[in-house]
């Protein structure tokens, strides 16, 4: 006897994670029916059934299989398989190429419902959507059969921007290696693409907990945080308009409500601290946080290379691929070119410097490859470009940009990273902002960016960095119990927790929920979404103790699509 895709309310809560909750969640059975006891997993972990390698002219060379080795002319594939993983490798002698694709024959369940991931920050798109065959799902993604959820990805720091594919016929990985727009040059090297890694689900488990899980199998080596993060950023409320005098109060206000027995709190300075008549000496402004009872952080923006007389330190203009350039207004230094990269790193080193214990740097994936992450689909950049070292893919310059900010910034610097790719920054980075911005301005947009990626990105906490879905804007422009809602939901799931609290909004009330919430914060609550199978803004989340908590994300007019 067969049955449907959610084959009882039991299935479905325990899919959700809410078997311990009761909660009353139905969800109508889509598709086809399948056996109760017929698993969902496939099983890729061995030869691909078809490898294609794509040259810069877009010839197609439809790769011969001899072993673990496919060859067409002077390109090879290396597909080596092991019990844990399958890793990739590609070289070349003189072709230039652009992406290699590897098919795996299989017949898919046509009612799956699939998570993908986003290739830098997410940008309110994520959520567990039906198969669509021509949607790119960067670097993983899951699977639920009603019953079990499968992951199939890549490990971390990779040489290949990698994406996947799910069909009724199968799976496709595509791993772009391209330099710039243009085809790589690897002149003989051979370059460790891909480890392709899988995990089978259980029945036993929530969504929920084999998304965390299957994070761990693809993240093995993460750099953790021994403490939680909480404080104030003021972006916010100034949005670039404030001063050192701003930053010292919110340290001081920080410091006031900070639990007496937790980590001390941060207080940041974003964008706009390089006015020199409103922050005269960025040295004396991170001691007189400190003396305030605070740690000091400081935003950066490495890359940016405004001024810079050299135009041959510059990345070409051609990246961003418009008719009106915005790379004239923001020209950026590339990093393939020693003399460029030392530049670009001088803005972390003067940071450390200044004694600033935590270094937040931003505008790295839009400045290397001229796309915002909504933008870039199946191709993270515009053809027609290359970088100045045309041997090494994307995924490798990125990577290795990162490696050297960790070492300018040393070994005990907090770095994390905004506009930054995931998947390479994992293992380098203690923090990562994993959604776009929030905003002091309009609540739809803290709703929309904010809460989708702090369900749907918190798998990753503590995986591959301590998540931080951006801050908690405190303005006059957004109504206090909306706010509060979102204050109480990033503390009680143990990420980063930061403030943009507005001097003239914050009155007792948000003071002692603020305090609250730094007291959740440095308890390392846990709590994850519930109802994230049935919408892309949970409002149902439990902590492991079983407490649940309610959310009512929408204004009184509900979503409003010209407002965001």
């Amino acid at each position: 006897m067969s049955s449907p895709l959610f084959s009882s309310r039991r299935d479905v809560l325990r899919g959700l994670g809410l078997a311990a909750c009761g909660a009353g969640v139905s969800l109508a059975a889509p598709g086809e029916a399948f056996s109760q006891t017929a698993s969902s997993f496939i099983r890729i972990l061995r030869q691909p059934d078809l490898v294609t390698a794509i040259s810069e002219t877009e010839e197609r060379l439809r790769m011969e299989r001899a072993g673990a080795a496919w060859r067409s002319g002077d390109v090879t594939v290396t597909c080596d398989e092991s019990a844990k993983d399958l890793t990739v490798s590609v070289s070349a002698a003189a072709s230039a190429l652009r992406h290699v694709h590897l098919r795996w024959k299989a017949a898919l369940r046509h009612d799956l419902r699939v998570l993908g991931d986003a290739w830098e920050r997410s940008y309110g798109e994520l959520g567990w959507r039906e198969m669509v065959p021509e949607r790119p799902m960067p670097w993983y993604f899951l699977s639920f059969d009603g019953r079990s959820t499968h992951g199939y990805g890549v490990k971390t720091g990779g040489g290949a921007l990698a994406f996947w594919q799910c069909d009724g016929e199968g799976i496709s990985l595509w791993l772009d290696v391209r330099n710039g727009g243009s085809g790589v040059a690897l002149n003989g090297r051979t370059v460790q693409a891909a480890s392709v890694v899988t995990r089978e689900g259980h029945a036993e488990e929530s969504s929920f907990e084999a998304a965390r899980a299957f994070c761990r199998v693809m993240s093995p080596e993460p750099r953790r945080m021994a403490q939680a993060v909480y404080g104030s950023n003021d972006w916010y409320y100034a949005y670039g308009n404030s001063s050192a005098e701003d930053i010292l109060r919110s340290a001081r206000l920080m410091a006031e409500l900070a639990p007496a027995s937790g980590p001390r709190p941060f207080a940041i300075a974003d964008d706009g601290w390089q006015n020199h008549e409103r922050f005269p000496d960025m040295a004396a402004l991170a001691s007189s946080i400190r003396s305030a009872g605070a740690r000091a952080g400081l935003w950066v923006r490495p890359l940016r290379a405004v001024g810079e007389a050299n135009a041959n330190l510059l990345l070409p203009a051609a990246r961003f691929g418009r008719e009106n350039n915005p790379a004239t207004a923001a020209p950026a230094y590339d990093p393939t070119i020693a003399e460029a990269r030392e530049k670009a790193l001088d803005a972390v080193r003067e940071a450390v410097r200044w004694k600033y214990e935590l270094v937040k740097h931003d505008f790295t994936t839009w400045e290397l490859l001229g796309q915002w992450g909504n933008e870039m689909g199946a191709s993270p950049t515009l053809p027609g470009w290359s970088f100045h070292d045309r041997t090494q893919t994307n995924a490798e310059i990125i990577r290795g940009l990162y490696r050297a900010i960790r070492e300018a910034a040393g070994e005990e610097t907090i770095l994390t990273g905004c506009n930054v790719v995931g998947h390479l920054s994992a293992g380098l980075f203690e923090m990562q902002r994993t959604g776009d911005d929030v905003s002091g301005k309009l609540w739809e947009r803290t709703r929309r960016m904010g809460v989708n990626t702090l369900a749907f990105r918190l798998p990753q906490h503590g995986s591959f960095f301590m998540l931080d879905a951006d801050c908690v804007p405190i303005t006059g422009a957004i109504p206090w119990t909306l706010t509060r809602q979102w204050l109480e939901a990033v503390a009680a799931s143990g990420t980063a927790l930061l403030v943009s609290a507005a001097a003239d909004a914050t009155g007792a009330e948000q003071k002692q929920a603020i305090r609250d919430a730094f007291r959740l914060a440095a308890e390392n609550a846990n709590a994850t979404p519930q109802d994230w199978l049935l919408t892309h803004t949970p409002e149902t989340w439990a902590e492991g103790t079983g407490r649940k908590r309610q959310y009512a994300w929408l204004e009184d007019g509900g979503a409003d699509p010209f407002r965001v």
